[in-house]
């Protein structure tokens, strides 16, 4: 009660102006006394202290008259408040306007060059236009395809049997014309591809299921994709740009690596060039997450897939942010959602992350000498086949709980400012960094000393040249032959799959970076009967069956990070790891298949150069079939009357080729 009747009289004092105030504040220090004890000690009445304080305080709030600029500060504040969303509108047009008065400029200066930025523009606008159209109108879009919808439900099943006959006869006459333009290898490719597909519905989980839609449409978009790519000037030309530009923005690392390490930083290529790559782009995608941009993509693919081949919004979203990011970063888009996903959605999430990789170690791979259009090609053509392997090895036996899409909220970062989300990219990548470095340390030791126990086993008896390389090419060497690579290179494809699935993609994309290198300096091909390097196709198609994450390793790291995302799903989780590394991989060779059937052959090393090196028949076998397509084209040159010997060809080559054809022409006696 006291307590409140100062507080009162501390109210009414306050409107008496600074006078009085400064008067009372010297009564109340003249009544603040202490109080003695028995023994004559003084202490401290701390409540009366407070009630003084707090007196003190009510004296410093006193209101005070605010001045003309103050108000008109205030009035100016309130207008913006009220007219927020106009003006933000007025300053977004202001900057488009911007935006696009220097894109019609740079088009009008030198259209070639300003190619690029009229089609990115074109793509944004478009998806702007879409976006705005889908908010305004969504219910009457909806209303419109209605009908339509309805009757195709209705007429579905006869529907069903006449797009499976048209898709048969389509595959049909389009294998009998490119095989008649482009030769017969690719139908190898085509029989792999036939054959993955019959081993995962003979081991899937429920073969009488399989819900055949999403493996059909999963299978038609990866096929699709790889066309437009692959065999289309257009897409082939995007990728490649797209690609180029990519090598130049991950070069940019080497100004940090320089400052840090010094100019001789190259001379420790992996830990001082390429772990920066990763630093660098881990950054790039963190800011890109702050913005939203990343979100928005991934939407955008993932609603495709879900359109197109029926799968549910969860394990769309996540196959589609592998696309970007990694197994264990693609299900935090999804993280409120995931302890009431099935059985099946959880395979499907797990075989995304196994059969793409992360965006950050996809720089490291370009680094090393991969072709970066060729991983980017992998890494967009394994999200559909991703869906349609796991689909087909686990079908859907549950009602999804999860079921709309547009009510699907994505996890967004929690960084403030573009700032801070660019120091957590960095600081994030510490542990990928880390982990990278660790585990090729580790796994190279192991594998050194695996060879030297085999070596000594092998010596045993008497073939010493035993070691882990070996026995993995005789493994997987059926598997690399059916996705279209030569027989002669499917055993050096097979080690290196070995490496993959029983280690980790970087000893194996490292390993096919060195055979990459030693074909590009044109050495020779054989030495004591061991193969330096593949061709050009067969390097391709093992591009795209190492781009995955699918080995022992990865998974105990997706165990354990979708462990700590859904503890609820542990049993689950560890039910279905096994069975989805093993889907990853298969995705991963399918991949494989569409790239060898789809990617044009042809003869990668000039002839010249592969005839000079087969002049020492002890080292290079004389079935090569490089060498006969070569000494068939030079006899057929001098048949045409060509000068001979004609154009680089040596006496010596024309020596090797009567060898090896065994022809009793004018040109060999």
């Amino acid at each position: 009660v006291v307590f409140w009747s100062e507080s009162k009289n501390v109210d009414t004092t306050n409107l008496k102006g600074l006078g009085d105030n400064s008067q009372r504040t010297k009564n109340s220090q003249n009544k603040k006394t202490g109080h003695t004890n028995q023994y004559g000690d003084e202490y401290i009445n701390i409540e009366s202290d407070l009630h003084e304080n707090i007196r003190a305080s009510a004296d410093d709030e006193q209101p005070r008259l605010k001045g003309h600029f103050e108000k008109k500060y205030d009035k100016v504040c309130e207008l913006f408040k009220k007219r927020k969303t106009r003006i933000h509108y007025v300053i977004c047009g202001i900057l488009m306007t911007g935006y696009l008065a220097v894109v019609i400029a740079a088009c009008s200066l030198n259209f070639q060059r300003a190619l690029p930025l009229f089609i990115i523009t074109v793509v944004a606008i478009l998806f702007i236009c879409w976006d705005f159209l889908i908010a305004k109108c969504e219910d009457r879009i909806a209303a419109f395809f209605s009908p339509g919808e309805k009757y195709l439900k209705k007429q579905w099943f006869w529907l069903k049997w006449v797009l499976c006959a048209a898709l048969i006869i389509t595959v049909i006459c389009w294998l009998t014309f490119d095989t008649r333009k482009k030769g017969s290898r690719q139908l190898i490719s085509f029989g792999g591809l036939v054959m993955y597909i019959l081993l995962m519905f003979i081991f899937s989980k429920y073969p009488a299921r399989v819900a055949w839609r999403p493996v059909f449409a999963g299978i038609g978009m990866q096929f699709i994709l790889g066309l437009f790519i692959l065999r289309t000037k257009a897409g082939f030309d995007a990728f490649n740009w797209l690609g180029i530009q990519i090598q130049i923005f991950l070069e940019y690392s080497d100004t940090g690596a320089e400052f840090v390490f010094g100019d001789k930083y190259k001379d420790h290529f992996f830990a001082f060039k390429v772990l920066p790559i990763v630093i660098f782009f881990s950054t790039v995608m963190s800011m890109l997450y702050h913005i939203g941009f990343m979100q928005w993509l991934i939407r955008k693919v993932g609603w495709i897939m879900y359109i197109f081949m029926g799968t549910t919004p969860v394990e769309s979203l996540v196959a589609a942010g592998n696309i970007f990011v990694g197994q264990t970063e693609s299900p935090l888009l999804v993280r409120p959602y995931l302890p009431y996903v099935t059985k099946s959605e959880l395979h499907a999430v797990m075989t995304a992350g196994f059969s793409s990789v992360a965006g950050s170690v996809l720089g490291a791979y370009i680094s090393f000498g991969v072709s970066s259009s060729h991983l980017l090609t992998a890494s967009v053509m394994s999200a559909p086949a991703s869906l349609a392997t796991s689909k087909l090895f686990w079908p859907e036996t549950e009602k999804p709980l999860v079921t709309l899409a547009s009510g699907l909220q994505m996890a967004k970062g929690e960084s403030k400012n573009l700032l801070e989300a660019a120091s957590q990219g960095a600081s994030t990548s510490i542990m990928l960094v880390a982990n990278i470095a660790v585990n090729l340390i580790s796994f190279l030791a192991l594998l050194t000393f695996l060879d030297s126990a085999l070596s000594w086993v092998g010596s045993l008896f008497d073939y010493p040249q035993l070691n882990f390389e070996n026995i993995c090419a005789h493994v997987f060497m059926p598997f690399s032959f059916m996705m279209g690579i030569d027989w002669e290179d499917s055993f050096i494809v097979g080690g290196l799959l070995g490496y993959k699935t029983f280690f980790n993609e970087f000893l194996a994309y490292e390993r096919l970076s060195e055979l990459i290198h030693n074909r590009e300096k044109g050495g020779s091909m054989y030495i004591n009967g061991v193969k330096q390097y593949m061709t050009v196709h067969s390097e391709v198609i093992a591009t795209y069956a190492l781009c995955g994450f699918a080995n022992f390793g990865s998974l105990g790291l997706v165990i354990g990070g979708l462990t700590s995302i859904a503890p609820t799903k542990k049993k689950e989780i560890a039910d279905v790891a096994f069975r989805a590394m093993i889907a990853g991989t298969v995705t991963c060779f399918m991949t494989a298949c569409i790239a060898g059937m789809l990617t044009v052959p042809g003869l990668e090393v000039p002839c010249h150069i592969l005839l000079g090196n087969a002049s020492n028949f002890t080292d290079f076998p004389a079935n090569n079939t490089e060498l006969v397509e070569c000494c068939q084209h030079l006899f057929t040159s001098a048949n045409h009357l060509e000068i001979f010997p004609s154009g680089n060809y040596s006496l010596t080559s024309w020596k090797v080729c009567c060898q090896i054809l065994g022809r009793p022409s004018f040109h060999c006696t």
